[in-house]
């Protein structure tokens, strides 16, 4: 897509560092950290988000992100990693290319928003699964 920053960084278009690379991905330092050492994994390809993206390509992200968070959590010396993906303004999405969000995370840094744990009434949960399954 002409017009995409993301996929100009992802293809070389403009210069980044760049922590890995094939012919598929490019993984970058995030030029606004969480923390330093937050990464994000860009397909060369573009797609919008989750829905768009080719399941071939959809198949080769989740290994690369563990190889990429193994590699963040040994430099960082962090004590986890969180893997953010977003699809849509409503989850957070602000750049309409997927990327993969490898995260640094620090006892009590404070730095995420956690959800509140919601709960569901007898029943509502096998309801709730019967409805996705539905649309699977």
């Amino acid at each position: 897509m002409d017009d995409c920053i993301f996929c100009k960084l992802a293809n070389g278009v403009f210069p980044t560092a760049t922590v890995y690379e094939d012919e598929d991905f490019r993984a970058i330092m995030d030029i606004a950290p969480a923390h330093k050492g937050h990464v994000i994994l860009l397909p060369k390809v573009h797609a919008d988000n989750l829905y768009e993206l080719d399941d071939a390509i959809a198949a080769k992200a989740l290994p690369i992100a563990k190889k990429i968070a193994k590699a963040v959590k040994a430099a960082t010396g962090c004590d986890g990693i969180n893997i953010l993906q977003n699809n849509e303004p409503a989850a957070g999405q602000t750049v309409f290319h997927l990327h993969i969000h490898i995260v640094p995370r620090f006892a009590d840094d404070g730095i995420l928003p956690v959800w509140p744990q919601g709960s569901y009434a007898d029943g509502e949960a096998a309801d709730w699964a019967a409805k996705i399954a539905a649309e699977m």
